[in-house]
């Protein structure tokens, strides 16, 4: 069975097909009260997903099986805001779970989200004086975190807007700002083969690493619009990446004002402008969200669909959801594909 967990604006849907390819989909909705901004799950715990909203904390989902409804839990942490921006499930065990708010926190629990323990305080560094969220300019939040595939301990933070944040011991520490890092980072990626490989997209570009984050390269030939959002990495090859990027937060977000893009990018070569693929781009159209597969599948979503390309990008199909208008007036907060 194929599971997606997506998030939009409003609402969770959580969509599932027996069928190979997903021509036959069951579409529930659920959270329709709540103001989303993340959701995570493991395709080793497929019967359940975590949600972050802005005002209503985290949520556990439980994923129906057998035909069953899904069912939701509100959980009780100690977090020091509702507003739960960003949710990382580690990928040595399904258990250990992080959770990033606004102010700027970082949490952790290991039993699944029953419990949690607050991290070393990211705001003592340095640079938090500069950090501030431009439609809230009084605070931040944590928008990504990443948990490295090689080393449980090694942890990677956005905070939008101000630093990219690494730790190397679990959170008892952190590290700020380093060299060609991005400030504005909106999605941060890794990849399962090639140790020390970081991505971001950031609202000021493009950047990766091949040292755990320590240090960055810039590659911009091509990128023609450079507030970056959607990020995806081809899991067979480290060097193949697609984002989803405008000219700015109002024609990446604002649906009435969207103009946004989809490009890729691989090894040695310049980004390209993935233009008439089948997948919807420019007016009209908000910045996308990505997941891909074991498989090598790579599904995006934005406000026209969800969409779906078994070579990286250079076909999409739409996937045979029923899409509502008021699907179309929202701007997507997150994507996982379970398959």
């Amino acid at each position: 069975m194929s599971t997606l967990f997506v998030a939009l604006g409003d609402r969770l849907l959580v969509c599932q097909t027996d069928a190979q390819r997903g021509s036959d989909w069951r579409v529930l909705s659920t959270l329709e009260s709540h103001e989303l901004e993340c959701v995570v799950a493991s395709s080793e715990r497929p019967d359940r997903a975590f949600a972050g909203t802005f005002e209503n904390g985290l949520v556990r989902v439980h994923a129906p099986t057998d035909g069953d409804d899904i069912s939701i839990e509100h959980l009780e942490t100690p977090f020091v805001s509702d507003a739960v921006m960003s949710l990382a499930i580690s990928p040595h065990d399904p258990d250990v779970l992080y959770a990033g708010t606004e102010p700027s926190r970082i949490y952790r629990s290991t039993d699944g989200g029953n419990s949690w323990t607050h991290l070393s305080d990211v705001t003592d560094l340095p640079s938090s004086d500069e950090w501030y969220f431009p439609p809230r300019p009084h605070t931040h939040h944590v928008r990504w975190l990443e948990v490295d595939p090689f080393d449980p301990d090694r942890l990677y933070v956005g905070i939008e807007a101000g630093a990219f944040v690494l730790s190397t011991d679990g959170g008892e520490t952190w590290e700020e700002r380093p060299a060609g890092s991005r400030r504005d980072n909106h999605t941060l990626a890794v990849h399962p083969d090639r140790e020390g490989r970081v991505y971001t997209a950031a609202g000021d570009g493009y950047a990766e690493s091949d040292d755990g984050g320590e240090s960055w390269r810039r590659p911009q030939d091509g990128l023609e619009h450079t507030y970056c959002w959607g990020l995806a990495v081809d899991p067979s090859d480290p060097n193949a990446v697609i984002v989803s990027s405008a000219s700015g937060a109002s024609s990446a977000h604002s649906v009435d004002t969207a103009e946004s893009y989809v490009y890729r990018k691989t090894d040695g070569e310049a980004w390209t402008r993935l233009d008439d693929r089948g997948l919807p781009t420019g007016s009209g159209v908000v910045r996308a969200v990505f997941d891909t597969t074991n498989e090598g599948s790579v599904y995006a979503l934005n406000n026209r669909g969800l969409f779906r390309s078994d070579d990286f990008g250079d076909r999409w199909e739409r996937l045979q959801l029923e899409w509502t208008d008021g699907y179309e007036s929202q701007t997507p907060r997150g994507l996982v594909v379970l398959e």
